[in-house]
């Protein structure tokens, strides 16, 4: 049958590595998330967050580099990461439940008004979850295909974005997070996993 031509359409591999008639692997799309902020703001429900979500950048992480200078070369260890802000838009809403939400987490950091910090991150820190889906809705729950939960977060800017005569669009809030760690959920599929942290006889770089 025709359909089985299918099967053939991915990169060709050798017998020894895969079925020779696997099919290409189905992708996870970019437009089936959903963003959830868990102790952000002060007013509830903090769904109005996520149902106005536009846009979210996965997690990234970097490490620093260790140079160990030798004889006639250098070695590279891995050091401390570091988490990289994350950017979230929203959409502002007429009724002004997104633009609250967002005030009170900053008020929350600080007090724009009085001048007053918080007295502690536990006082303002939240988490963000961000969540990859199957496409389905209604009947079908959707299943999460993937979980991003980051941990200890504070907004780290806000833009309020411009207000245009000229363009057929709605208005826009961009936030950027920081966080202290993240971690890829299910546990032991991603970040997160545990992996055996074993030492050969001999320690070498």
């Amino acid at each position: 049958m025709a359909v089985s031509s299918l099967t053939r359409m991915t990169v060709p591999l050798a017998s020894d590595q895969s079925a020779t008639d696997q099919g290409l692997l189905m992708p996870k799309l970019k437009y089936r998330f959903r963003a959830i902020f868990e102790n952000f703001g002060v007013s509830t429900p903090r769904t109005e967050l996520t149902k106005q979500v536009i846009s979210f950048t996965r997690p990234s992480v970097s490490f620093e580099e260790i140079e160990v200078p030798i004889y006639n070369s250098r070695l590279y260890l891995a050091g401390k990461h570091q988490w990289e802000t994350v950017t979230v838009e929203l959409r502002d809403d007429a009724g002004g439940q997104v633009a609250r939400l967002v005030g009170e987490q900053l008020q929350k950091q600080v007090d724009f008004m009085e001048q007053a910090s918080a007295a502690a991150g536990i006082d303002y820190k939240f988490v963000t979850k961000c969540e990859i889906l199957d496409g389905g809705n209604g009947a079908s729950e959707p299943t999460v295909l993937e979980t991003w939960e980051l941990y200890g977060c504070y907004v780290n800017s806000v833009n309020y974005n411009e207000l245009n005569y000229a363009e057929s669009a709605a208005v826009t809030i961009q936030m950027t997070l920081r966080f202290d760690n993240a971690l890829q959920t299910p546990l032991g599929t991603g970040l997160g996993a545990q992996v055996a942290r074993l030492a050969g006889d001999v320690i070498t770089g």
